[in-house]
């Protein structure tokens, strides 16, 4: 056995509760063939007399290491543990002080692991209803136009034709109430919109006034609307919260601007000097837009400013946030914004952007999830344009649901794209059944899948700004095998195996594997992006087939089955 490998730490993703007497227990062993391996538990007081014993099973790989857990519930919540794994015919005993032949269990409360308490507060919860959301992502300006009696004179770019970063069409609030039964009748039951307050840009990420809704997009009567209509349609509806950086415009940045070190919102910014210049941009800001200066999160009155209008976004009926650059905001200001919104919209979503490692943000005190940049990388090289095998997809999958806890994935916002990415499309050099086949990846693996508006269409388009082009009302060149196909795939979403934790990622023969069950059926799903037809066996009730002839799975192909337990 390899010692070396071996790795377990309590209070974390390898150890943490599900509820507040149900635990987890997961070790990590190198990629290689183990005997039993078992779970010697008890409350810390009692474990040096005697011990209960749960057998641990392997639930997944990537490639490098395996993986093995255990659920039970506890009758006394102060855990303490070892494992005990048999390699050949050896027998280890693994605890803080590792791995090791022998034990002496009358001295194990040096070294055993433990978990001191299982507080209810520190029990990370599962928002109910982000177990069978299904979202669909709106850059208003893009979208729909609704409003045909506002002042137009800010729109210069007739609909359809190619926008860029600079121009304006004239999508708004109104526009997306039009469309909430379409929205809807294509499998979408959640919106994610882009920002809609006061800006000059027209993606508003860089705010002048953060409750003032930006007349391009309508007024506060609109949003109550929609939210209105949304809710009545059984639809959530989060709203692009941005915290890390507001507008050079913004009253309180102008008057820093004005009053230099006199002014009272001068520690609400990072400011190098006195006064902060715009044309030198002598102060902290969003990546390289010296328009955009950052808010300064650790200060406790420019927290609380934020936190308030936060709490203002989810009186009006919005049903959670996402939080714009997440990852440069401090962890003291998304502690304390998590405590003061669920105290009072305990079912309101956080989210976060984060395009990179994330466990620091997701252990349940600060948000909920996170997009899902590593999951949007994985199907993007899988299905698109850098190949990697199915056995290279499934180990990566399964390495990415290792790094956090069932809870934080189930709530992660799993996308293609967004507006920020290019559109997959063009990850799949046009090619919309492989387009259809990431579609269905994503809908398969755990958390909400959230789909970019135009997929349905398909809209292609490179990087920022390119990504943000109009919508086609016109369905000019609408697919109808395509959209059938699309709405079936989002359709998947209403079972309830999709919204458990019971997952299993595998390869065989180059066919990629997803299954997803709870106790009455197991939906699997088969893809194939090899070159070759691939032979599939299965049985059960086909969901759907895309490239599926005689048995044989063909080149970006997809067969999804639902069998009963």
């Amino acid at each position: 056995m390899n010692k070396h490998a071996l790795f377990h730490q309590p209070d974390s993703r390898y150890a943490y509760a599900l509820g507040e007497k149900k635990f987890r227990i997961i070790l990590r062993t190198a990629h290689e063939k183990l005997g039993k391996i078992e779970l010697l538990y008890n409350n810390k007081y009692d474990f040096t007399k005697w011990r209960e014993t749960a057998e641990m099973t392997k639930f997944s790989t990537d490639g490098l290491f395996d993986y093995y857990k255990v659920d039970f519930d506890l009758s006394d919540v102060r855990l303490a543990y070892i494992f005990r794994i048999e390699s050949g015919k050896k027998v280890y005993y693994y605890s803080e002080k590792g791995a090791y032949e022998d034990y002496d269990f009358t001295l194990a409360y040096y070294t055993f692991f433990q978990f001191p308490y299982i507080n209810g507060a520190d029990v990370m919860p599962v928002v109910e209803w982000s177990k069978g959301a299904v979202f669909y992502q709106i850059f208003i300006d893009r979208f729909a136009r609704g409003n045909f009696d506002k002042d137009d004179g800010y729109i210069n770019s007739p609909w359809q034709e190619k926008c860029n970063r600079y121009t304006f069409a004239g999508g708004d609030i109104q526009g997306i109430i039009s469309k909430l039964e379409y929205i809807k009748d294509l499998g979408a039951n959640a919106l994610y919109l882009t920002p809609i307050f006061l800006s000059q840009t027209n993606h508003k990420y860089n705010i002048v006034d953060y409750t003032a809704i930006d007349p391009q997009f309508g007024d506060k009567k609109d949003v109550d609307d929609l939210l209105k209509k949304a809710h009545f349609l059984g639809m959530k509806v989060i709203i692009d919260a941005v915290f890390n950086h507001c507008d050079q415009n913004h009253a309180c940045f102008q008057d820093v601007i004005k009053n230099g070190k006199n002014s009272q919102y001068y520690n609400s910014f990072i400011i190098d000097g006195n006064y902060p210049d715009p044309e030198k941009g002598n102060y902290a800001h969003f990546a390289d837009c010296a328009y955009m200066p950052k808010w300064n999160t650790s200060d406790a009155r420019t927290r609380q400013f934020l936190i308030d209008i936060a709490l203002e976004y989810l009186e009006w009926g919005f049903d959670g946030l996402r939080l714009d650059v997440a990852d440069e905001l401090s962890h003291h200001f998304l502690r304390q914004l998590r405590y003061k919104v669920k105290e009072k919209f305990p079912e309101a979503l956080l989210l976060g952007e984060v395009w990179h490692d994330n466990r620091h943000w997701l252990r349940g005190e600060q948000i909920d999830g996170v997009m899902n940049y590593k999951l949007h990388k994985i199907l993007a090289d899988y299905f698109g344009c850098y190949p990697i095998s199915s056995k290279q997809a499934s180990e990566r999958m399964n390495g990415l649901l290792i790094m956090n806890t069932d809870q934080a994935n189930a709530m992660a916002l799993n996308f293609l794209d967004n507006h920020d990415t290019p559109r997959f499309l063009r990850f799949t050099g046009g090619n919309k059944d492989k387009l259809l086949c990431a579609l269905c990846a994503l809908v398969m693996y755990p958390g909400m899948p959230c789909v970019f508006y135009g997929t349905e269409l398909p809209l292609d388009g490179g990087g920022d700004p390119d990504c943000r082009q109009t919508f086609d009302w016109t369905f000019s060149e609408q697919d109808e095998v395509y959209i059938k196909n699309f709405k079936t795939i989002l359709g998947l979403k209403k079972y309830d195996a999709l919204k458990g934790d019971k997952t299993d990622i595998t390869s065989d023969g180059g066919v990629l594997k997803i299954s997803r069950q709870n106790d009455k059926c197991t939906i699997t799903a088969y893809f194939n992006m090899c070159k070759r037809a691939k032979p599939v066996e299965f049985e059960g009730e086909v969901l759907l087939s895309i490239n599926l002839k005689n048995s044989k799975l063909l080149s970006s192909g997809v067969l999804v089955v639902k069998s009963e337990n």
